[in-house]
């Protein structure tokens, strides 16, 4: 997969301007203003491993094993999903992602910055993540689930595959009550300022 520095200075402009600033640190939101870049102080990470701090209990342990991990399948159904628009899935409060913002990330998924995570169970998509992707750097933008605990399942899940391929970060952006159960933490912006740069260095492959 492209190197960080081959998306920041790659031949389509928007993906060059979405990697230069999310390698700065803001994402993309639509908070009825239009689409924008945006960045809060504290920053939400997610552990990579158990060792960590990823806290995965005893009985998600034991549904993750009915959960089925894919990359890039169904991306067009997990921005759908975390949108609040996929049948099964719980509707949003607000709607963050506009029909701009989703034809933005369809664009920088043909380009290849933007990323689904998915997890399956009978053949059916359980739940997802969507993220940018840049360097070592997961950026997670939205997850959904359409079963339970299927996103919970995906990010744990999604920790462990990052993990495999040597990557630094798995981004949360913003801390809430239901991934704090997972183990996310929150650094400073100077902190995530550093680990940012370090991860933005890797040359991985998702």
């Amino acid at each position: 997969m492209p190197t960080a520095t081959a998306f920041l200075n790659h031949p389509d402009p928007f993906t060059r301007e979405a990697a230069q600033f999310y390698a700065e640190g803001a994402f993309l939101m639509d908070n009825g203003d239009g689409v924008r870049f945006y960045g809060v102080e504290g920053r939400a990470l997610v552990p990579l491993t158990e060792e960590a701090g990823l806290h995965v209990s005893r009985r998600m342990r034991r549904e993750l094993r009915h959960f089925e991990p894919r990359l890039d399948t169904a991306f067009g159904e997990v921005v759908e999903g975390c949108r609040g628009r996929l049948p099964g899935s719980p509707e949003r409060d607000g709607e963050w992602i506009s029909d701009d913002l989703t034809e933005i990330y369809h664009h920088l998924h043909g380009t290849g910055l933007a990323h689904s995570f998915e997890v399956w169970k009978d053949g059916e998509l359980a739940g997802g993540v969507l993220g940018i992707v840049l360097g070592g750097v997961f950026f997670a933008e939205s997850k959904f689930h359409r079963v339970t605990n299927a996103s919970k399942a995906a990010l744990i899940l999604l920790a462990r595959h990052l993990h495999g391929r040597s990557f630094g970060l798995l981004d949360a952006q913003i801390q809430n009550d239901h991934i704090a159960t997972l183990g996310v933490y929150e650094v400073g912006e100077a902190e995530y300022a550093a680990l940012l740069r370090e991860a933005l260095s890797l040359d991985v492959s998702l």
